[in-house]
């Protein structure tokens, strides 16, 4: 089974494999997402999938702040509800989500929101990828990596170090791609937390086929386009 991590990340995205031929590539365009997304058997990527049309946080979002404990809930963003989600600007899509929540759109969510709405569509258009190309959280990750807790926020060196020696710990070839990825691109294409994430999922989409997948919540509700709202972890 073929099997990989996606991040988002400022050149577009960030790939990562550890199957046989571990690799990673930056996918800069809608075309490159389309086209990885088709080629493999199953992808955690961490982008929501699946928004709500009237309430303001998904279920899997509030399920998994409570998981990751408040000094590490900051890093959930709740999406757009669908009905802001083609809104043309932060404003439109402000006023569409107090209309409908009476809460504002936070300025990181709608930060991601194009790669929210990129992501979407292909969900939409290609329904065959439903079932292999799945959310699913890199800190949640890291959390069971290291039994259950986090010692260090990912915005600090230690932090970073960190992540990299949890995945290092199972793929030793983690060290030299974090390396070789900062060496050939910029701090303005690929940030060195987007590195580390990508490699927590492909990790995690690696050992699914083995150690199974779960769910948070338990048993996902579908949005209103069929898509499952779910954060998916081993």
């Amino acid at each position: 089974m073929k099997t990989a991590g996606i991040d988002g990340c400022k050149a577009g995205w960030i790939l990562t494999t550890f199957d046989d031929e571990p690799s990673y590539h930056i996918l800069r365009s809608d075309k490159e997402l389309k086209d990885a997304l088709n080629s493999y058997d199953l992808v955690f990527i961490d982008m929501p999938i699946g928004l709500e049309d009237e309430v303001y946080t998904r279920e899997c979002d509030r399920l998994l702040r409570e998981k990751l404990g408040p000094e590490y809930a900051s890093s959930v963003f709740s999406p757009p509800i669908r009905p802001a989600l083609h809104a043309p600007s932060y404003v439109e899509a402000n006023m569409q989500s107090y209309e409908y929540t009476e809460k504002k759109l936070t300025v990181q969510s709608w930060n991601i929101t194009p790669k929210i709405k990129t992501l979407d569509a292909l969900l939409i258009e290609l329904p065959e990828l439903r079932n292999k190309v799945l959310e699913s959280h890199p800190e949640l990750l890291f959390m069971k990596l290291n039994g259950g807790m986090i010692y260090q926020k990912k915005n600090t060196k230690k932090g970073i170090r960190h992540r990299l020696d949890l995945v290092n710990h199972h793929e030793p070839i983690a060290a030299d791609f974090f390396r070789e990825i900062k060496e050939e691109y910029r701090r303005n294409e690929v940030e060195e937390d987007d590195i580390v994430d990508s490699m927590a999922l492909a990790l995690g989409a690696k050992h699914a086929e083995e150690k199974g997948i779960k769910t948070l919540p338990e048993n996902p509700p579908l949005d209103s386009e069929g898509l499952k709202m779910a954060i998916h972890y081993v």
